[in-house]
């Protein structure tokens, strides 16, 4: 059976933002419930950012 994978390119590109993404957030967290909504505004940051994008470009 072939398997086909995805880009890893792909991945190590929402890898690194992740990491970065988390980082910035709960470095700039007061508190625990800070740091768990950091972690989950790094899980879904991508989401985020092209929502931004569209909105701006007025899509």
């Amino acid at each position: 059976m072939k398997q086909e994978h995805g880009s890893s390119s792909a991945s190590a590109v929402y890898g690194l933002g992740f990491i970065g993404a988390i980082i910035y957030f709960i470095s700039t967290a007061s508190g625990f419930w800070m740091i768990l909504l950091g972690v989950l505004k790094a899980i879904v940051w991508p989401a985020i950012l092209v929502y931004e994008a569209l909105k701006q470009l007025g899509a």
